[in-house]
């Protein structure tokens, strides 16, 4: 008798429509209190290279995993290693294994060894926006905006401290 391994599938291609509905949601919901909180607008996204990005998916490929789980973060408020980036919120991709336990199937996180101890086997460090985000230019096209954030999702909050776009 031979068993077969079914790794379930997730994730699809979506549409513009979709993306612009959970910006928006996100920005109503979350970035506004996390914004109003730090005193500084929070992280609306996280940019990477193509083959930086690559580059890891084929280490998590050589390391047998066969998915990745993103894990949402937020860097420490003293972060010396680049004082930018301190409270702001990003994502961390973890490569992983499906794996079954006593509750089923899980997706385990994958460890390396390094040196003398094993390490996740992990991918951070994007270009966050804000605060590195990419300026408006005329020349470009785009909207009036100081930076990209309002290209997807775009949001007028009306509360009790009057209108606000986001």
């Amino acid at each position: 008798m031979t068993t077969t391994k079914t790794t379930a599938k997730k994730g699809k291609q979506v549409g513009t429509e979709h993306v612009d509905q959970l910006v928006r949601n996100y920005k109503k919901e979350r970035w506004v209190h996390n914004t109003e909180r730090l005193g500084k607008p929070d992280s609306l996204s996280t940019w990477y290279g193509l083959e930086e990005l690559s580059s890891f998916l084929e280490l998590a490929r050589d390391h047998h995993a066969d998915g990745i789980k993103v894990y949402y973060g937020v860097y420490p408020e003293n972060y010396p290693q680049s004082p930018e980036l301190q409270g702001r919120q990003t994502v961390v991709f973890v490569a992983t294994k499906e794996a079954r336990n006593e509750h089923g199937l899980i997706n385990k996180d994958i460890y390396i060894r390094s040196g003398d101890r094993h390490e996740i086997l992990a991918f951070n460090y994007g270009k966050l926006c804000p605060p590195f985000c990419t300026p408006f230019d005329p020349k470009i096209g785009g909207n009036s905006f100081p930076f990209e954030l309002s290209s997807v999702g775009l949001t007028i909050l009306d509360n009790e401290e009057g209108i606000k776009i986001i």
